[in-house]
């Protein structure tokens, strides 16, 4: 399994922006696609965003279209998530996923095999 460390959460005021970050490491980054979830307070975890090996596709959760956007640096063994105007409901601790796959325009909604120890972002009305 790939180990994954997430980073950039924190405190926001609603309409504002974050980015979080992902480190891989311990297995080939670029074979894997990467994916953000999330959970909050007595929900199941939700399906963020995802995006292939090589960058060509990207999915995202009906609740963040056109508000988040997700990345990779294969170079750098991140992927990222960039988010702006943040709601309230928003508020999650955010969880980075990757998913070994030879399919290199596959972006996954389930189905992952490593997971990161999350990070709160939390958003204030």
């Amino acid at each position: 399994q790939v180990q994954l460390v997430e980073s950039g959460g924190g405190l926001v005021q609603a309409g504002g922006s974050l980015r979080l970050s992902c480190v891989a490491s311990g297995r080939t980054f670029s074979n894997y696609a990467m994916g953000w979830f999330r959970q909050a307070p007595g929900k199941e975890r939700e399906f963020v965003a995802a995006i292939s090996r090589g960058v060509l596709s990207t999915v995202y959760g009906d609740s963040v279209k056109g508000r988040f956007t997700i990345s990779r640096d294969n170079a750098k063994n991140t992927a990222y998530l960039q988010m702006n105007s943040l709601k309230p409901e928003d508020t999650a601790v955010y969880y980075c996923a990757a998913k070994y796959t030879v399919v290199f325009n596959e972006a996954p909604t389930y189905a992952y095999d490593s997971w990161g120890q999350g990070t709160q972002v939390t958003v204030s009305s």
